[in-house]
């Protein structure tokens, strides 16, 4: 301790008044030793007095030591809590501004979702204000084409039956084909008893004109030699007569 204290360039007034202290009472010591005649009691005395002036010097530095210590502690403390502070300041601000930067991202998504729905409902409108295209007429099958022979004239006039609910075969056709006319469309009887009444058999299957008329079929020809009129006049009256030209077998 005396040390620190006389090494410190400046001394309080405390310590000033110590050290004073402390050399009086050696000064008055050395003079009872050396004069002459001085008692023991008065030498007794005298190192009292400097025993009690030296633990009151040495009492006052510890205590200005203890405040200095006091002191640096003080200053610790409010160190440590303003950096506490600070950190606590700091933490907050960054939470503040995360906050910010969250609000800021769902208020541009909000205003991008806005905008994209607007131009929904732009394209929308635009699709409404111009009409669709008028859809194209269903393209109509091509029309059927047959052979102009025999063949054909049967299968067309098959087709005919078919729409018309007329019964028929192919086989029962021809057969009565061949028989009747020998597959010739202009083949008429001038022989037969219709003949001698005046009404001749003519075509494919040697209808008369009578029957012909009676049975003709709607979007065939009216002309009797025509093949396909011929056929299908003279099926459906088989098939009125008869139940089909399937079941002719001689002359009807």
């Amino acid at each position: 301790m005396p040390n620190a204290i006389f090494g410190s360039h400046r001394l309080t007034r405390t310590h000033k008044l110590s050290v004073a202290g402390v050399a009086a009472a050696g000064a008055a010591a050395l003079v009872f030793t050396v004069v002459p005649g001085a008692d023991a009691d008065q030498g007794k005395s005298q190192a009292t007095a400097v025993e009690n002036v030296k633990p009151v010097a040495f009492s006052a530095v510890d205590t200005a030591a203890k405040t200095q210590q006091a002191t640096i502690t003080q200053q610790a403390d409010n160190s440590a809590a303003k950096g506490k502070a600070e950190a606590a300041a700091a933490k907050k601000a960054a939470a503040e501004k995360a906050a910010k930067a969250k609000a800021a991202a769902a208020a541009k998504a909000k205003a991008e979702k806005a905008r994209a729905a607007k131009a929904a409902a732009s394209r929308s409108e635009v699709r409404t204000a111009i009409p669709a295209a008028a859809p194209k007429p269903a393209a109509k099958p091509a029309a059927k084409v047959y052979p102009d022979n025999l063949d054909g004239w049967i299968r067309e006039s098959l087709d005919i039956m078919a729409k018309k609910g007329i019964p028929g075969s192919y086989e029962g056709i021809h057969r009565n084909i061949m028989r009747e006319s020998s597959g010739n469309p202009m083949a008429i009887n001038n022989w037969d008893i219709n003949a001698i009444n005046g009404t001749p058999s003519k075509g494919l299957l040697q209808v008369i004109a009578p029957t012909f008329n009676a049975y003709h079929v709607e979007g065939t020809s009216w002309n009797m030699y025509d093949p396909v009129a011929n056929i299908t006049a003279a099926c459906n009256y088989a098939a009125d007569r008869y139940g089909s030209m399937d079941n002719v077998n001689s002359a009807y």
